[in-house]
């Protein structure tokens, strides 16, 4: 017979008498979590970890880590995903509504308070000068996180390098992402690993995602207002951001910059940047780019669109999780889709970074490129140097040297 762990007892315990904390405890935690947490999506989970159940003890990792696999498991960015899941825990659909809100609203209004601010005064030069340093620094960052995903994520798995070497290839040369790949790398992978018994008709998350395909190819006339555009692009970029924010910057880079012509080059990588000098999740640069296509009511949609998918896909299946989450054949498709998603941000590394670094006639900037390699060189040094002030140091040199490469 087994003896209960403390952890378990805590959580049982916890269970019977309900929750230790209150719908508003949880709102302001986030509030606060969403307003001052910087570090990307590792370092925010683990904030929750940290506070919510190791200091506070409103959640049991039992719980925690339940809604983390779920988070890495379905399309939407980790963090907020996470947040959304422990929201709803011990208060359901209000919980995960108003958890989720909160953890994004503050960089929300950081993102479109910067991009009133853009549109303002974007032509001056000391803002240009910012941008100059900050863009280069921006590729670095982007660089280093693709390089630890990719790691962590595929790690020596023959196939899933296959599967990402093949839709980095394919953003390089078409400076386009291809949903349609990243469904057939997820099919690929549950049949090569966990092929399918054809004589039940199991829920898979291909019975999931898949009519998302159909969505995705859905295409609008020129006569459609731009505010709808907007919402049904970002909405389906939201449905297949797979565990991290940057794997929704290829998706954004080949329409926003090169389909629909919404932005520059410059103007992305500003908006990437945008998103590494505020707290909160990263894909929170959508409200960035929304606001300068559109104002404020586009910076609304485009946040909505993106966060809708993320918002469903995590109380949806919640209450099945514990059943079917572990199915091997649910685990292998989301290998597959997250190995495509991999390759295709690395792919647009090397897109941007060609952009960034080389000019029209393809010679370098030289003064790019060593701040490229001085981004590089802080990140793998192991420095616990937070990104924003890297990013900060990086807008100082552009400010200083910036009149002299322009002048």
């Amino acid at each position: 017979m087994t003896t209960p762990t403390t952890s378990d007892t805590l959580a049982t315990d916890q269970a019977a008498a309900g929750p230790s904390y209150s719908l508003a405890d949880l709102v302001r935690y986030f509030l606060k979590l969403g307003a001052l947490g910087f570090g990307g999506p590792v370092a925010l989970v683990g904030y929750m970890n940290r506070d919510l159940v190791e200091s506070r003890k409103w959640i049991s990792q039992a719980d925690y880590k339940e809604g983390l696999t779920l988070a890495q498991l379905a399309p939407g960015p980790l963090a907020a995903q996470l947040a959304i899941y422990l929201g709803y825990v011990h208060y359901r659909t209000w919980g995960a509504t108003l958890a989720g809100v909160a953890f994004v609203a503050p960089s929300f209004l950081m993102v479109v308070a910067l991009g009133w601010a853009y549109t303002l005064y974007g032509g001056l030069s000391w803002m240009q000068a910012v941008f100059y340093g900050v863009g280069s620094c921006v590729i670095g960052i982007i660089t280093y996180s693709a390089y630890k995903l990719t790691k962590k994520t595929i790690g020596k798995d023959w196939l899933l390098c296959a599967i990402c070497f093949a839709s980095a290839a394919c953003t390089v040369v078409t400076e386009t992402e291809y949903v349609a790949l990243f469904l057939l790398a997820g099919v690929l992978v549950w049949f090569v690993k966990s092929p399918p018994k054809f004589r039940a008709r199991p829920k898979t998350a291909a019975s999931a995602i898949l009519p998302l395909a159909a969505f995705w190819c859905f295409e609008i006339n020129g006569e459609t207002q731009t505010l709808l555009q907007i919402m049904l692009f970002f909405t389906k970029a939201g449905a297949f951001v797979f565990g991290s924010g940057l794997a929704i910057v290829p998706f954004l880079y080949s329409v926003v910059v090169n389909e629909y012509h919404w932005l520059d080059n410059q103007q992305f990588l500003d908006a990437v940047a945008v998103a590494m000098i505020t707290p909160g999740p990263v894909v929170i640069t959508v409200g960035f780019i929304g606001y300068l296509v559109a104002g404020l009511s586009g910076a609304c949609l485009a946040a909505l669109g993106t966060f809708l998918p993320c918002y469903l896909f995590t109380i949806l299946p919640a209450p099945y999780f514990k059943k079917y989450g572990s199915r091997p054949g649910i685990v292998s498709f989301v290998d597959g889709v997250t190995a495509a998603a991999i390759g295709a941000i690395c792919g647009a590394v090397i897109v941007l970074g060609r952009r960034t670094i080389l000019d029209e006639a393809w010679q370098p900037h030289v003064p790019k490129i060593v701040i490229l390699a001085a981004t590089l060189g802080i990140l793998v040094s192991g420095k616990k140097i937070p990104e924003p002030l890297i990013v900060l140091g990086a807008a100082l040199v552009g400010l200083v040297i910036f009149p002299y490469v322009n002048g």
